[in-house]
């Protein structure tokens, strides 16, 4: 971090506390404007991590970054979401402790992909197993279905969170995530029947009528074109350019069977989306006693049908005393407790899917995805909750940072100086004190007897918190404001800013029946039947929140914390604008200047000594090149020689504390300018050196090599030992790759290659594995037509060895089929044989008795017989059976036979 300050004037400063002006919000936004011209989207308030959206796609979150922010200090590479994660699951491994990551900001600020990126960091950085994996795709793919159920598109942005989500990731003793668990806060319900204009619903139900079969849409009487859907149409702008709901369907989907959703359930989940579609097409018409009627029965029919329940039928049914604009509200309301109550059966269901069930102690590292803190042009009853979420956040952000710094002053031994800052607890107790707090007070009026009407609720507030200073209304403002607030209205001054909301529908028709005999399994589990039997007074929604709340606050005070802002630099999602306005209420929201004034009330800078030392020992001759004292001395010594005042620092026992930025921006830029200096020392010289240097420790490793293998020769006879082993490894390594070429090349070939007295053995094995693959490929290469003429080769050797002049250089001649072919022979001749199958001919020479004349003949040897031929007689016909035996001499070879007269016949 600290290199990077010299580019500060142009890129700004890393960590916000290093700010000069740290109490100027012009300064803060001066900083982030920089840092964001430059692509440089991620800023730290000491721990806390400022994100600014992009708005464009960066190269910033690639394997290889991931990989580059693995395991290192926090503060040793530039600001990044990855150091974050990090820092978290290094602390949590090493410490052994539960950790948290609070995400907000408000829609549009990239909450959701922060947490997404957060996931797959851990994804592609922990170890893994085959198992563990399923549980990693599990994580990452209850995403995708949370986000179809939960997130829809707003006029800030095309994928919002609408409700609240913390996610457990569980890790076993050695860092591997085995597990998880979602908890779920405050679903829009409000927005499954009404959309704003350039809004849309969630995005399931456009990802069920684009992407669903035509079976399935045809089952659940739905058609693909979304403007058929009264409670789809509201926003006008079904279709959206930049979301592809038919690709998203498939995600989904795949995501189900990853996940463990039986395809039963997922026939009743969908039977309950396509339940609310047609809810919502339900038309009443008005009778003759004033009452609501429903006269086409289309989508009752249908309702039964895919939701198997007719007991919403019932539901319906039952508004027929009221008027048309009550039954409207009580359809309406209807529809949302289905969605809103499924929606909780769908997170439970992933929460079975990613339950681990090893009871063995398990760390945790919690990820908070929750809505920021907002002012809207009407701010219901719902954006009170989110508020009120928020201010609790605020608070516990300071008290967790009070605490961890109050912490780290008394381990270091540095008197604890106390930090003046805004406490919301007055807020927090006006909203949620007992008997005297807002949502008490909602309480007594949604239970009293008697008809509780939103005015009534607003009388009730002035009565009992009129005098305090954060509340007003327009009864009680004075007259200057008294013009912005009205009748129905009541402000807040909260924490960061004042907010005015509309006490009208915070009273709501109460219409409940209990679905428990559904036979949609997901109905009946989101309607149990114990509600029935259940004689305590019902809790209101803000008093849920408010418990849930609670809940949640007091699992994060159990963990250690790390915290992410994101920020929305502008309305229309453009790259590169920077909207002063819009950002500057922003940080105002997220308390970003009231953090930064805690963490600056006492120290800018804090470093660990060691690391101070080697950064910056350059500056001090008695801490140059190397300092061989404890690292708090050196310290000690190098700031004495830089000239830091008492006042501008305090020396702890692990770590320096710098108390103003300006110090160590003077530290730092002398250390840049004593880096030049140090790079004018003559080059010659150094390179002389670091030549000589090269050379004295080739010619010492040159020695060792030597000595060892001299000591190796000795010793070479001996059994393998620490004396001779790497003399005989290369002794067996150079003989190895001689006889690589010098292997024989085939059976015949005897040669070998002598070896060293030591391989004797060995080679002596090789060699006889040498010839047997010689020996296996030769055979191996042998044919079946070969193998004949060798086995007639065979039979020719044991008749003619020893006995024919020649034979030796006929041995590797094969044999031939015949020396002439049949059409040599005179057809007359072939008449005489009658047609008996020639088997060879081959010319021969007959030699008189009388003269040893030679006269050419041919024998022609058929199956039977063998004919001695001249031209176109047969000379002598000998059949083979008799035959008596053959003779050979150094001229030839002769046949005897009988000769038919009682002679014998010699040729």
């Amino acid at each position: 971090m600290e290199g990077a300050l010299i580019a500060r004037d142009r890129v700004g400063v890393q960590d916000f506390v290093l700010l000069d002006s740290h109490t100027s919000e012009t300064a803060f936004l001066n900083n982030l404007r920089k840092r964001y011209q430059e692509n440089l989207i991620y800023t730290y308030i000491g721990t806390l991590l400022v994100s600014v959206n992009p708005y464009k796609e960066l190269d910033i979150y690639t394997v290889t970054q991931m990989q580059l922010y693995r395991g290192v200090n926090f503060f040793e590479l530039p600001p990044h979401l990855y150091a974050i994660a990090d820092n978290a699951y290094r602390v949590m491994c090493s410490e052994y402790n539960n950790h948290f990551i609070l995400i907000s900001g408000e829609s549009g600020a990239g909450k959701t992909e922060a947490s997404k990126k957060i996931l797959q960091y851990y994804a592609v950085t922990c170890p893994t197993t085959e198992q563990l994996q399923i549980v990693r795709d599990r994580l990452l793919l209850s995403n995708p279905v949370l986000e179809a159920f939960g997130n829809a598109k707003t006029l800030r942005n095309d994928n919002s969170s609408r409700f609240g989500k913390y996610m457990d990731i569980q890790f076993d003793f050695k860092g591997e995530p085995v597990g998880g668990h979602i908890l779920s806060y405050l679903i829009e319900k409000s927005r499954v029947v009404h959309q704003n204009h350039g809004e849309r619903n969630f995005h399931i139900f456009y990802q069920l009528l684009e992407g669903g079969d035509k079976d399935l849409l045809c089952w659940l009487g739905l058609e693909r074109n979304p403007q058929k859907y009264a409670y789809l149409i509201q926003g006008r702008c079904a279709k959206v350019f930049s979301i592809n709901d038919k690709n998203d369907w498939k995600i989904v989907r795949k995501a189900f069977s990853i996940i463990d959703f039986t395809e039963k359930d997922i026939e009743h989940l969908f039977g309950i989306v396509a339940s609310v579609l047609h809810l919502g097409n339900i038309q009443f018409e008005e009778d003759s006693n004033g009452h609501a009627i429903i006269r086409d029965g289309t989508q009752i029919k249908w309702i039964s049908k895919v939701s198997r329940s007719s007991q919403i039928v019932s539901i319906l049914q039952v508004l027929s005393p009221l008027n048309v604009d009550l039954a409207f509200y009580a359809r309406d309301a209807v529809a949302k407790a289905i969605y809103g109550r499924t929606f909780t059966w769908l997170v439970n269901k992933i929460n079975s899917s990613l339950a681990n069930k090893d009871s063995t102690r398990k760390t945790v590292i919690g990820l908070l995805d929750i809505y920021g803190f907002e002012v809207l042009d009407t701010n219901s009853f719902e954006q009170f909750c989110i508020n009120y979420c928020n201010e609790k956040l605020q608070q516990l952000l300071i008290e967790m940072t009070l605490k961890a710094e109050q912490e780290e002053y008394e381990l270091e031994g540095i008197e604890w100086e106390p930090i003046p800052y805004f406490n919301n607890k007055i807020i927090c107790d006006l909203v949620e004190q007992k008997h005297k707090g807002i949502i008490s007070i909602l309480d007594e009026e949604c239970l009293r007897p008697g008809e509780a009407t939103d005015l009534s609720f607003l009388e009730k507030l002035e009565e009992k918190v009129g005098d305090h200073a954060h509340f007003v209304t327009r009864k009680l403002a004075d007259q200057k404001t008294r013009k912005s607030i009205d009748w129905v209205d009541f402000r807040l001054l909260h924490y960061a800013g004042e907010v005015t909301y509309c006490a009208v529908g915070s009273f709501s028709l109460t219409l409940f029946q209990v679905l428990c005999n559904s036979k949609n399994g997901i109905i009946r589990d989101c309607f149990l039947l114990s509600e029935l039997d259940n004689r305590r007074r019902p809790e209101t929604v803000a008093t849920q929140f408010k418990n849930s709340l609670m809940s949640l606050i007091e699992i994060l005070m159990s963990k250690e914390p790390s915290y992410v802002r994101c920020i929305k630099p502008n309305e229309n999602k453009e790259p590169g604008k920077f909207d002063d306005y819009l950002i500057r209420h922003q940080v105002k929201y997220l308390g970003l200047m009231e953090h930064l004034r805690v963490r600056r009330a006492g120290f800018a800078y804090r470093r660990k000594y060691e690391l101070f030392l080697q950064r910056y020992k350059s500056l001090c001759p008695a801490t140059w090149p190397h300092w061989h004292g404890p690292a708090a001395e050196g310290v000690e010594r190098l700031i004495k020689h830089i000239g830091y005042k008492p006042e501008e620092y305090k020396l702890g026992r692990t770590k320096i504390f710098i108390r103003f930025p300006k110090t160590l921006f003077a530290t730092e830029d002398a250390f840049e300018f004593r880096k030049h200096l140090l790079g004018m020392v003559p080059l010659e010289a150094c390179w002389r050196g670091a030549l000589a240097r090269k050379e004295a420790k080739k010619r010492t490793w040159a020695v060792q090599i030597i000595r060892k293998f001299i000591n190796g020769f000795i010793n070479r006879k001996k059994p393998l030992c620490p004396e001779n082993m790497e003399f005989v490894r290369l002794v067996q390594y150079n003989y190895l790759m001689k006889l690589r070429d010098h292997i024989p090349k085939n059976v015949l070939d005897k040669s070998w290659l002598q070896p060293p007295s030591i391989l004797e053995e060995t080679s002596e094995m090789l060699q006889k594995i040498c010839i047997r693959s010689l020996v296996r490929k030769y055979c191996r290469g042998v044919t079946a037509e070969r193998k004949v003429q060798l086995q007639q080769k065979v039979v020719a050797s044991a008749i003619f060895r020893g006995k024919k002049e020649g034979y030796l250089q006929s041995i590797n001649q094969p044999f031939m089929d015949t020396r002439l072919k049949e059409n040599d022979v005179n057809p007359k001749v072939l008449q005489l044989i009658h047609g008996e199958k020639i088997k060879y001919v081959t010319p021969v020479i007959k030699y008189d008795r009388n003269g040893f004349k030679a006269r050419d003949r041919l024998l022609v040897l058929t199956q039977s017989s063998a004919y001695v031929v001249e031209m176109a007689k047969i000379k002598q016909k000998i059949d083979y059976a008799t035959l008596k035996g053959n003779g050979g001499s150094q001229c030839g070879t002769s046949l005897s036979a009988s000769d038919p007269g009682g002679g014998k016949m010699n040729l």
